[in-house]
């Protein structure tokens, strides 16, 4: 029979595939309007998903390496430079079936569970 301790430490790392799975959805899904880093990061916690900058970052520069994703960098009202990222046409495809699978297994595991 496994440990407590060692339930809990399985738990948290299939909680946390879980959630990087719908990492993904939820970040392309808010850059259909422009945002940076920290703005995103917001935006998402206000919505009840909260995300550290060591995930999200990393995650941003992935998305726009295979071309979900543009980004620019810019200053605005003469503070440090932000690079400002949306999602690209490419990206606006992929995240219409994504959207459609994530609907679909849904309805699946509402099924199931």
């Amino acid at each position: 029979m496994a440990k407590k301790s060692d339930s809990k430490s399985l738990y948290e790392n299939l909680s946390g595939e879980l959630r990087r799975g719908a990492l993904v959805l939820a970040v392309l899904a808010q850059l259909k309007t422009e945002q940076y880093g920290y703005s995103l990061k917001q935006a998402l916690a206000e919505k009840g998903l909260e995300i550290n900058e060591g995930t999200l970052y990393p995650l941003l520069r992935r998305l726009e390496k295979q071309g979900l994703l543009k980004s620019d960098w810019r200053v605005v009202d003469a503070k440090r430079p932000r690079r400002y990222y949306i999602i690209s046409d490419a990206g606006a495809e992929i995240l219409e079936h994504l959207k459609q699978d994530w609907q679909f297994l849904i309805g699946t595991m509402d099924k199931l569970l």
